[in-house]
């Protein structure tokens, strides 16, 4: 370890070192450049002006000490070591999985983008293991969230300019590039039907503004309602209507309200009525505690609570991405979406 920090001081070390030198600008001409020089021009722009691998010309000079530069870091690359483009490089390739793209490296860093609308999937504990290296850094969007085409996923780069080889292996070994650490999931449910309960809303007494806002939400994702159905609160009814959706081919069954341990609220009965696997009957996400999964086969079944109906973030979009992408979803599942679990 003190042998790896010597040779980490080295590569920075004003006098010089034996993975790269400092030298006057003076005496720049003909040198390789062993990074990117930033050139940041106030009310404009800022982006690399000389690139890595850049043989400094003398028509250079001028405008590197333009740039404020009276000396220069050129490398002395050897066997042993990996510029910050080809560490980053490594990375990708540790990291990139289906539906992404990377980006060319641009001052050493590499991003990921989604190539396609789809909801993103890591795997946590070996991002971690990654991250834990030291001299390597991914930073990624949170797991099983949506990503839109062409959406930013993940970068990456390493810290130092230049990284030794055995410690990119060390990242290579964690990745195992036959499983990449990413990737995004499109979404493979694309037909709903809409239960709204409640007498007062099948009579005509209240409006019903909850499927309205369930029809928008899924429409986001590519979602077609099929059929919206008002049911009333008879278990029989609800029931006999979920079993008849299913048998039409939808692929997704959303039930609105009648969620919570009235006696009046009958929408969990009913889903259990129906045959179909309870998954979890709450979660602890606020708002949305009172949500029901179930399946019935392969077909997701949800029992959503009135809050989806006015509140802007609830459980149902927290679990939606991994509903439409057929994502398996378990009690445990749930159970750990309580960090995190308060909604913005």
């Amino acid at each position: 370890m003190q042998e790896c920090y010597k040779k980490m001081s080295d590569m920075f070390s004003p006098n010089g070192s034996k993975y790269m030198k400092e030298i006057p600008l003076s005496e720049a001409v003909g040198h390789v450049l062993c990074h990117d020089l930033t050139q940041i021009i106030v009310g404009g722009s800022k982006d690399a002006r000389f690139r890595k691998g850049h043989i400094v010309t003398a028509e250079d000079i001028p405008v590197l000490r333009s740039m404020g530069k009276e000396h220069l870091f050129v490398w002395e690359k050897t066997e042993n070591l990996l510029h910050e483009d080809e560490g980053a490089e490594v990375l990708a390739a540790a990291a990139m999985g289906a539906h992404l793209k990377k980006t060319a490296p641009k001052e050493g860093k590499i991003e990921l983008k989604a190539t396609v609308d789809g909801m993103l999937k890591i795997d946590t504990d070996r991002l971690f293991a990654i991250n834990k290296l030291g001299q390597v850094m991914i930073a990624t969007q949170r797991n099983y969230v949506p990503l839109k085409k062409g959406q930013t996923a993940a970068g990456m780069r390493v810290i130092p300019l230049l990284i030794e080889k055995e410690k990119m292996a060390e990242v290579a070994a964690i990745a195992d590039t036959s499983n990449p650490l990413m990737s995004v999931i499109p979404y493979s449910i694309k037909t709903c039907t809409i239960l709204v309960t409640g007498h007062e809303v099948l009579t005509g007494v209240i409006k019903d503004t909850f499927a309205p806002v369930v029809q928008a939400k899924l429409a986001e994702y590519g979602v077609e309602t099929l059929k919206t159905v008002y049911t009333g609160d008879a278990v029989e009814t609800i029931t006999a209507e979920i079993q008849k959706a299913i048998r039409a081919g939808s692929q997704l069954v959303l039930c609105t309200g009648g969620m919570s341990v009235d006696p009046d609220d009958k929408t969990p009965a009913a889903i259990r009525a129906s045959g179909a696997r309870i998954v979890s009957y709450g979660a602890p996400v606020l708002p949305g505690a009172m949500m029901l999964l179930a399946y019935a086969g392969d077909v997701p079944i949800a029992g959503l609570p009135g809050c989806v109906m006015y509140a802007k973030r609830t459980v149902f979009d927290r679990l939606l991405p991994r509903i439409l992408t057929r994502e398996p979803i378990t009690a445990e599942d749930i159970a750990l979406l309580g960090e995190g679990g308060l909604c913005p």
